[in-house]
């Protein structure tokens, strides 16, 4: 590990002509190019090789910009990317064909389809916390729904989102699928343009500019936010499996997770047993000193660092809490005797500090989950099924596990997107592939027979029929 983490400029696309763009991929959707199978499929293989081939080069960019261990780069970003693209690929002519469904009896004889066609020209703002895994894997089911689309990567992560629009033009079809570099005012020139739809994952500050710009062309969106995502651990749990897994999830990344479990609400009294089993983890999982560990990343920039440290009035500092601003080290940390309302109680915290508090009761879990903004994850770690029948029954969440963390995103049959105030959406697997395709109810009707009964004028019988029968 370098004793510091130099940043590089801003990249940004020269010369960038929005509309000019847009209107590009629309003449060359229009065309037809992307519709049939073989291009799709011909796309999504060669997506895969860019990950295969090129692993090397975006493994180097991860670690360059968050210090991230290789390991967890290929599971976290590259290798999920490659395990959406082979599930996708498996299934893609089954998910195109048309879906047969009933017709009514006063339709008869009719045939009704529900066709899946592409939306056209399609807009991914990605984040810079898994910058390949949350640019490319909305990009799996863009091209899988035959569409042109424009990946905007954070420049936020600048090695990464350059390495992106090196390589993607090497891969991919560069008349339908464009990477646009830069910051603010590259997206708001794309946010100007008129889109089918708009994949943005990130902040929900920023979710509502994108919503409000996405507004002006009613312009479909899927928002991929966030939130502070509660665990509950009662008396029965396990309580080293949920330590480690607890910690894990929190500490993976160095916290930089949207569904990182945010805060810990614990029974008090195993309150003292969880947060050991959150140390033996942490000393498990990174030694004696995680800032001598290759496994532990780095906290992105310098404004996120500071925004960290000053979380760290907020209670007693249980475990950790050591930093180091020119690496932008910032130790596994837990914290105690936190007060409801104090400042890491109040946004996502978005790195590697784990409150835990304290509740006398299962009840009170609930009530004070609900007393805040539904979450985008819910965990709950418990040996009783009723238990963990009330917590998913009397809370609402984006997602949950039960007795693990963040395992449910990995799963490519469950959509997975946020409620109210963490998203709206969903995507990953099929998810993905319906949010960029339309779906068309077509129905196919003989022409004969042609009965008088469906026409005016409207006779005492006919209305008697058509009260019967409709």
């Amino acid at each position: 590990m370098t004793s510091t983490i130099s940043r590089p400029a801003t990249p940004a696309t020269p010369g960038l002509d929005a509309p000019g763009l847009v209107a590009g991929l629309r003449k060359v959707f229009a065309s037809g190019r992307t519709r049939p199978y073989e291009w799709r499929r011909d796309q999504l293989r060669a997506l895969r090789r860019l990950l295969v081939e090129r692993e090397p080069e975006l493994r180097d960019a991860l670690e360059a910009d968050l210090a991230k261990p290789a390991t967890e780069a290929y599971a976290t970003d590259v290798g999920f990317v490659m395990g959406e693209i082979d599930y996708t690929l498996k299934r893609l002519r089954g998910w195109m064909r048309p879906k047969r469904v009933g017709t009514r009896l006063v339709t008869k004889p009719s045939r009704g389809r529900i066709v899946r066609e592409p939306l056209g020209v399609v807009l991914v703002i990605a984040p810079w916390n898994y910058p390949v895994h949350l640019a490319l894997a909305p990009i799996v089911g863009a091209i899988a729904a035959g569409n042109c689309a424009v990946i905007k990567p954070s420049e936020i992560t600048a090695t990464t989102s350059a390495a992106l629009a090196k390589l993607i033009p090497e891969y991919l079809d560069t008349e339908c699928i464009a990477v646009v570099e830069g910051g603010v005012p590259e997206t708001q020139a794309l946010l100007g343009e008129a889109w089918d739809h708009i994949l943005y994952t990130g902040n929900g500050k920023v979710g509502r500019v994108v919503m409000e710009a996405a507004a002006k062309h009613l312009t479909p969106v899927t928002l991929e936010l966030g939130g502070k995502s509660p665990t509950i651990v009662d008396e029965s749990a396990d309580l080293e499996v949920a330590g480690r897994r607890v910690a894990w999830g929190k500490f993976l990344n160095a916290g930089q997770t949207c569904i990182a479990p945010d805060y810990v609400l614990v029974m008090k009294s195993v309150a003292d047993r969880f947060v050991e089993q959150v140390r033996r983890a942490i000393f498990d999982f990174y030694g004696p000193d995680p800032k001598a560990s290759p496994d532990y990343a780095r906290i992105v920039d310098d404004r996120h660092f500071q925004r960290l440290v000053g979380l760290l009035g907020s209670a007693t500092i249980a475990i950790g809490g050591e930093q180091d601003d020119a690496t932008r080290y910032f130790a596994p940390t837990v914290l105690r005797d936190v007060a409801p309302d104090s400042p890491v109680m109040r946004d996502e915290i978005f790195g590697p500090i784990l409150p835990v508090l304290t509740v006398e009761s299962v009840d009170e879990a609930i009530e004070f989950v609900n007393e805040r903004d539904k979450p985008l994850a819910l965990y709950v770690f418990s040996k009783s099924n009723s238990t963990v029948d009330r917590v998913l029954d009397e809370t609402s969440s984006g997602g949950a596990c039960v007795n693990a963390t963040m395992y449910h995103v990995a799963v490519p049959t469950l959509p997975f997107g946020g409620v109210g105030p963490s998203g709206m959406g969903a995507y990953h697997g099929r998810s993905t592939f319906e949010t960029f395709s339309h779906a068309k109810s077509v129905l196919r009707k003989g022409v004969r027979p042609d009965p008088a009964l469906a026409y005016p004028p409207y006779t005492s019988t006919k209305d008697r029929l058509i009260r019967r029968f409709l």
